[in-house]
């Protein structure tokens, strides 16, 4: 079972990934210069080994997937045609094959084609179907390693991943993650590798670089510290296009990891051994309710059990949602059958339940209204306060639901919401349909707030846990 959780648990190799090659830049450069090239080619060579294993790796594990149910078929009739087949077991040279041997007979009728092979041993013959079963997996890489492939190869390699060690899942997803940001990249990146590479910015190129982020919905404060922070940069050596477009994206990230710089645990996932209590807020049409349903497909797909409270009790056809979206994913949902009934009851009720049932993880839907703040915090305190009665150990998280396409505007709903709630964390949706991107920096940098999960997609797969890296190298990749 893949964890999506914990695939980037070893934090610190991509740190060390990331944080090489503006080492490397300031050692001497002469000798850079002369292997540049040797080593740009290395690398790519590399990087296509790397998504060539990886690929292969992947054709097993589903090979092995397709052939298990296969070959259990196939004892299975060996065994019902054992006992009326008895006189057949004999072979052309007269040795009776052991009637309990099952498994003898597969080689034994491939041996009975080539009189060559009669003295080969099993494991011999089972590797020939090996091979034929790489020939056409190298047939295949060849159809299946598209631009987006070897993107995402190069992506998941530059983390310190193995390629003995990813999934098919998680190239999917950066292909979606990719295609999502393919609005905004567009809109950026071309117009950006025509102004960094010309030197130190000058006021039209200040200008421009302005106009393109904030665009992007980058933001006032975040798009004054991009450009002052690659000014610096710039006035102390010039960089070619390429080398400054990698720097920039240093400068992303960084705006981007600024919130956990204070959270000693860098990850987020269900904490062991307790109850976790994942609130969730936002306005609505945000995206908040099939949020939860996404995240309660994702939990148990990643081996957390998992319990919903439907306690929007406010909004019209809420709870029927959250229980659409219990069915499709196999989810307990606790609901209030009245109307307008008191979110903390049902809270009350889905801790109850969560215990009762064991589970790692409550999703609770809450309010999604901002016609009344002081309401909306005193619903949220009472649900807080019914929490920290009912359930002592728990660890509780707060997350806000952000619809990416409002871009400002869904950021100064997200301020209300943490005006009027203990934050932790954003949940940011709906990346597939924008060229907003850039108000996930605008998140981190004006609400303080990490960034845990993105959407970009309608599907149920197309919710992940959020990833600094891979976020900025598909805002800003070739």
């Amino acid at each position: 079972m893949f964890n999506w959780f914990r695939r980037n648990k070893d934090s610190d190799k991509e740190q060390v990934k990331q944080d090489t090659p503006p080492a490397s830049e300031t050692q001497e450069e002469v000798v850079e210069e002369k292997q540049e090239e040797g080593e740009s080619s290395a690398s790519q060579e590399q990087y296509l080994e790397w998504a060539k294993t990886a690929f292969a790796n992947i054709q097993k594990q589903k090979a092995g997937v397709e052939t298990e149910p296969e070959e259990s078929q196939t004892v299975t009739e060996d065994e019902q045609s054992a006992t009326g087949q008895e006189e057949e077991t004999v072979t052309e040279s007269g040795e009776e094959t052991p009637q309990g041997e099952m498994v003898a007979e597969v080689p034994e009728e491939e041996e009975e084609t080539p009189e060559m092979e009669e003295n080969v041993p099993a494991w011999m013959q089972k590797s020939d179907r090996l091979e034929t079963l790489k020939e056409s997996a190298i047939d295949t890489t060849e159809e299946e390693l598209d631009e987006d492939f070897m993107w995402s190869a190069q992506v998941l390699a530059s983390q310190g991943r193995s390629a003995d060690d990813v999934s098919m899942e998680e190239f999917e997803w950066l292909k979606k993650l990719r295609q999502g940001l393919g609005k905004t990249r567009r809109n950026l990146i071309n117009q950006l590798k025509s102004v960094v590479g010309q030197g130190p910015l000058n006021d039209d190129a200040v200008m421009e670089i302005e106009a393109l982020l904030l665009s992007a919905d980058v933001g006032i404060e975040a798009t004054e510290y991009i450009i002052n922070t690659l000014q610096e940069k710039l006035r102390e050596e010039a960089l070619p296009p390429e080398e400054a477009i990698a720097y920039l994206k240093q400068i992303l990230q960084t705006l981007l990891d600024k919130p956990l710089e204070n959270i000693e645990d860098k990850t987020f996932e269900p904490q062991e051994g307790k109850l976790n209590i994942w609130l969730l807020t936002g306005v609505n049409g945000a995206g908040k309710t099939t949020t939860i349903g996404k995240l309660a497909h994702l939990a148990k797909s990643s081996g957390y059990s998992c319990v919903i409270a439907a306690a929007d009790t406010f909004r019209a056809a809420a709870v029927e949602q959250v229980k659409v979206w219990g069915e499709r994913t196999d989810t307990p949902v606790i609901a209030n059958p009245g109307k307008n009934t008191d979110p903390a009851a049902v809270v009350f009720d889905g801790i109850s339940a969560a215990i009762a049932r064991n589970a790692d993880l409550l999703l609770v839907d809450t309010a999604g209204r901002l016609q009344n703040k002081k309401n909306l915090m005193e619903e949220l305190a009472k649900i807080r306060l019914i929490i920290d009665k009912k359930a002592v150990d728990a660890h509780v998280e707060s997350l806000v639901v952000l619809d990416a396409t409002l871009g400002q505007n869904g950021l100064r709903q997200a301020q209300v919401f943490s005006e009027a709630a203990d934050l932790t964390g954003v949940v940011l949706t709906k990346l597939d349909g924008t060229a907003k991107g850039g108000v996930a920096i605008a998140v981190s940098q004006q609400l303080n707030l990490p960034i845990r999960f993105i959407g970009a997609g309608e599907g149920i797969e197309d919710l992940r846990p959020f990833s600094s890296f891979e976020f900025v190298e598909a805002l800003l990749s070739q």
